[in-house]
């Protein structure tokens, strides 16, 4: 009988382990992208040096517009000076339903596809199914307006959607109205959680209507609501959250998500984006 020493026993399984970590896949395999309001704290006081600092990160990709004084044509020569795309830009709600063609010249000065708002009007912790109703009405006009002219709207979910309404909530009434040809939506995974969701239950349960996600973490034993809203302590880095993160990822990648941004919510975006790149660059399929 072949018979082996202890060291060398342990040198095998060694050997063994590294073979298997050798062979294991990186889980997040996308650009590098970032949310501009991650850096809303510095592009105040230099374009130039946030910029640069994104670069240095490693981002390709920004989610965002021209920061104040800067103009749009101005800050995309920027980008592209440092080989970082716009992929989305955002809008708010009344600009895209009072002056989409506004919207859509700036989208396209910036070389987006997609075009994001993030809130829809209504009364503070009180969101209704008028309010739900009167936002499928305008994101059905103005996501055809934007079809037509080669771009992709998308409504961000921000927590307060998933009040309950009829045998779901007030999130499956927007995207069950919401004609899907001409609306789609980005997921804010750290808001779909403090609204009381599964991030992963809706890409599966919504698959191709995700087009974009946010990528942020809600802080351990912090038990959300409907306000929308969370103090910026409770945004930390991604992995040390009570988010399933590499669920997400999976879910995300299966539904066909091509574009995630970091948001980093926090007064430490410092340090947390650093560590949520690395986070997210260490993980593994």
């Amino acid at each position: 009988m072949f018979r082996i020493g202890y060291s060398s026993f342990l040198v095998l399984l060694a050997s063994v382990g590294f073979v298997c970590a050798q062979s294991r896949k990186p889980l997040y395999t996308f650009p590098l992208g970032v949310e501009s309001y991650t850096y809303r704290a510095y592009f105040p006081k230099s374009v130039t040096a946030t910029l640069d600092t994104i670069k240095a990160l490693g981002f390709t990709e920004l989610e965002g517009g021209a920061p104040k004084g800067v103009t749009t044509e101005e800050f995309k020569k920027m980008l592209d000076e440092r080989g970082i795309k716009v992929p989305a830009t955002g809008a708010g709600y009344e600009q895209i339903v009072k002056d989409p063609e506004s919207v859509i010249k700036n989208a396209k000065l910036l070389g987006a596809s997609y075009v994001m708002v993030a809130w829809i009007p209504h009364e503070k912790n009180n969101f209704t199914i008028d309010n739900a109703k009167k936002a499928v009405e305008d994101f059905n006009r103005v996501g055809k307006i934007l079809k037509d002219n080669g771009l992709t709207f998308c409504y961000h979910n921000h927590g307060y959607e998933f009040g309950p309404y009829q045998n779901g909530t007030l999130f499956d009434y927007l995207v069950q109205n919401t004609k899907p040809e001409y609306v789609s939506f980005e997921m804010d995974i750290l808001w779909a959680t403090h609204g009381g969701a599964d991030p992963v239950k809706l890409l599966n349960k919504y698959g191709s209507r995700w087009k974009l996600m946010h990528l942020k973490d809600l802080k351990k034993g912090i038990k959300g609501d409907l306000s929308g809203g969370t103090p910026p302590e409770n945004d930390v880095v991604l992995g040390q959250g009570q988010i399933d993160m590499p669920a997400v990822l999976k879910a995300a990648k299966k539904v066909g998500i091509k574009h995630y941004f970091i948001e980093d919510e926090s007064n430490h975006e410092d340090t947390q984006v650093r560590q949520s790149i690395a986070y997210l660059k260490g993980l593994t399929e």
